[in-house]
C-alpha cells in the first residue's frame, strides 16, 4: 500500500471521479478539485488469512475473496417462501468478511466488512439499516465499496424485521438500540487495519430511518467512532413515534367507516396540491413548506351516497386526525409531531391496513408490554407514553441534544428530511435540531459542526417529485477533511435514471426560493434565503 503521507495528500478527490453517470449532484461552497489518486491495497494481510484474526469477543465465520463483476447476496432471513435475492451489480474485486460478536452472553451480533482489493480510498463507511434491521444491508455495502470504501454493516444481533427478539431477551434490545453499531464499527476497523496494513484515515456514517437514529445515537454515545455522521429521517425519539404510528391506525383502522382506501389517496393529494403547491410561486407538483399550507379535507366531502372522488364525513376526521400531531389526553401535550400535507400517496405505510403497521404493533406486543396478544384498542395516550418514556432508558430513543463531546472530537452531522416523508414526520428532526440549538449555543455554534436539510417533495428516505439525490457523504468529507461547510447542496431529480431537475437544498432554516425567472428545474436560478415569516 502507498504511504500514509502519499494518499493522505489526495482525500480532496471529488466524488464524481468514481460515480460516473451523475449518480450523485452535489454543489458546495469553496469547492477544492484536485486530482484524484487512488490507493492500491496490497495489504498486510490475504484475505483469506483474516479467518484467522483474533479480535475481542469476535470469531471470524468467513473470509474469501470475491472477484469483480456481480454478487449475490444471501437470502434475507425473513424474506417470503420463494422470494430470490437481488444480485448486486458492476462490484469491484473485494475481500468479504463475516464475524460474531459476542459482547454479552445474549449477543450474537452478525456483521460484515467488505474491502476494496484494490484502489482503497483510505476511507471507512459504516452503513445503517432500516426498520427493526435484522439483516445485512448488502445494498448499501455494494454502493459504498463501489465508491471504493472499505465498508461494514450489521444485523443488529438478531434476525428478522419485527421486535419479537427482544421478548426476554434485553441484551439483544440493547444490541438492536446502539450496542451492535458501535461493535460492528470498532472490529470493523480492526479488520480494515489486519488487511491493508493501517486503518481508515476518515470515518463517516451514512443512514437513513432506522441508520438515521443509529448515526445520532453514535453521535451522542461514541463521540469518536466516526468523523462524519449523515443522518436521514432519523427515527430519533421511536418510542414516540411508534405511538404516532398507532394515532393513526386508531383513527383509520379500529372503526370500518374511517377507512380510507388507498385508492382515495390520489383524490387528497390532488386537492392539497390545488390549495398549497403555487404558495412558493411554482406550480410543479412540490410543496415547498407544507407548514404554511392550510387545507381543510372538508372540501372533499361527499354531497351524496360514498364515491371514489370524495370522503365520507368519518373519512374526513380520519384525514383530520392523520394531519394532527398525537396528543396526550390528560396533559394536553404533543407525543409526536404529525404527517405533513403532500405526504397522502404513501398513507398506505400507517393507514392502508388491515391491520396496523407490523414495525409498530410488535414494539407494543413484544418489546413494551410483554404480551404477543395486545390488541391496539386498549392504547392509553397517556399512561402508556409515560411506561414507554420509563422502559426505554436511553436504548432506543436518541434524542440527547447534548453533542458537546462530537463537536469537541472534530465530527461533523449532516441531518436531513423530506418534507413529504409519509413514516417519519418531519417536524419531529426539525424538533431534535432545535433542541441541539438550543444546548449548543445558537444557530451559529450549532452550524459549526451540525446542519439540518429540509427536502421539498421527497419521500421516505427517497422518492416523491422532490430533489431526493445527492452525495451525502461526499458533503461529509469536504466538511471534515477539507473544513468547507454545506452552504447549500445541490440534490437531482431522476426519471428512469436519468436527472431531469435540480433544486437547491438549503441549511435550516432557510428555504430555496426561485428568482423569478429562467428554469424552476434548474438549481442555478434559486437562492437559499430565510422565510418570510409575515407571509403564511
Amino acid at each position: 500500500m502507498k504511504a500514509a503521507d502519499s494518499w493522505r495528500q489526495d482525500l480532496g478527490c471529488l466524488r464524481d471521479c468514481r460515480r460516473a453517470g451523475i449518480r450523485h449532484v452535489v454543489v458546495l461552497t469553496a469547492l477544492m478539485i484536485v486530482p484524484c489518486v487512488k490507493v492500491a491495497a496490497a495489504g498486510a494481510a490475504s484475505c483469506e488469512s483474516l479467518a484467522t484474526l483474533s479480535l475481542p469477543h469476535t470469531t471470524i465465520t468467513l473470509a474469501q475473496s470475491v472477484p469483480a463483476g456481480e454478487f449475490t447476496p444471501p437470502l434475507a432471513p425473513d424474506a417470503p417462501a420463494g422470494s430470490k435475492p437481488t444480485p448486486l451489480k458492476d462490484l469491484p474485486a473485494f475481500c468479504r468478511v463475516a464475524a460474531t460478536s459476542s459482547p454479552s452472553p445474549d449477543s450474537t451480533i452478525k456483521i460484515e466488512v467488505w474491502m476494496p482489493a484494490a484502489d482503497w480510498n483510505g476511507r471507512f463507511e459504516g452503513v445503517g439499516n432500516g426498520g427493526w434491521a435484522g439483516n445485512i444491508s448488502y445494498g448499501a455495502l455494494g454502493a459504498a465499496l463501489r465508491d471504493h470504501f472499505a465498508t461494514a454493516s450489521t444485523d443488529t444481533g438478531h434476525e428478522g424485521g419485527t421486535a419479537l427478539f427482544a421478548l426476554g431477551h434485553p441484551e439483544k434490545m440493547i444490541d438492536f438500540g446502539y450496542r451492535a453499531v458501535h461493535e460492528m464499527t470498532v472490529q470493523g476497523k480492526a479488520i480494515v487495519a489486519a488487511y491493508y496494513g493501517s486503518g481508515p484515515q476518515w470515518s463517516y456514517w451514512n443512514g437513513c430511518s432506522t441508520g438515521g437514529r443509529q448515526g445520532l445515537m453514535e453521535a451522542q454515545r461514541f463521540p469518536r467512532d466516526y468523523n462524519g455522521i449523515a443522518a436521514g429521517a432519523p427515527a430519533a425519539y421511536r418510542s414516540h413515534l411508534l405511538f404516532a404510528s398507532m394515532w393513526i391506525a386508531r383513527a383509520t383502522l379500529v372503526d370500518p367507516a374511517a377507512y380510507i382506501p388507498p385508492s382515495k389517496y390520489p383524490v387528497i393529494h390532488s386537492a392539497v396540491l390545488k390549495a398549497c403547491d403555487a404558495l412558493d410561486g411554482i406550480t410543479d407538483g412540490i410543496i415547498d413548506d407544507p407548514t404554511r399550507c392550510r387545507f381543510d379535507p372538508a372540501v372533499l366531502t361527499c354531497s351524496g351516497a360514498d364515491a371514489a372522488d370524495c370522503l365520507t364525513p368519518p373519512q374526513v376526521e380520519a384525514v383530520r386526525q392523520i394531519y394532527s400531531s398525537s396528543i396526550n389526553p390528560r396533559t394536553g401535550q404533543e407525543i409526536f409531531p404529525a404527517l405533513e400535507p403532500g405526504s397522502e400517496l404513501g398513507w398506505s405505510g400507517h393507514a392502508g391496513g388491515p391491520e396496523p403497521r407490523n414495525i409498530s404493533v410488535s414494539y407494543f406486543r413484544y418489546v413494551l408490554f410483554h404480551n404477543p396478544q395486545w390488541d391496539i384498542r386498549t392504547l392509553d395516550f397517556d399512561r402508556d407514553v409515560a411506561l414507554a418514556d420509563q422502559d426505554d432508558r436511553g436504548v432506543n430513543n436518541a434524542i440527547n441534544p447534548d453533542l458537546g463531546p462530537f463537536q469537541f472530537a472534530g465530527g461533523k452531522l449532516l441531518l436531513y428530511h423530506g418534507w413529504a416523508d409519509n413514516l417519519i414526520a418531519p417536524l419531529g428532526t426539525i424538533n431534535y435540531y432545535q433542541d441541539v440549538v438550543r444546548t449548543m449555543g445558537g444557530a451559529e455554534q450549532t452550524g459549526s459542526f451540525a446542519r439540518l436539510f429540509m427536502i421539498p417533495g421527497m419521500g421516505h428516505c427517497g422518492g416523491g417529485p422532490g430533489c431526493d439525490t445527492f452525495d451525502k457523504v461526499g458533503v461529509l468529507e469536504q466538511w471534515v477533511e477539507h473544513g468547507t461547510a454545506p452552504e447549500k447542496i445541490v440534490a437531482a431529480h431522476r426519471t428512469n435514471g436519468v436527472p431531469d431537475m435540480t433544486r437547491p437544498l438549503c441549511p435550516y432554516p432557510e428555504v430555496a426560493k426561485w428568482n423569478g425567472s429562467g428554469s424552476s428545474k434548474d438549481a442555478a436560478n434559486f437562492s437559499c434565503v430565510l422565510r418570510d415569516p409575515s407571509k403564511p
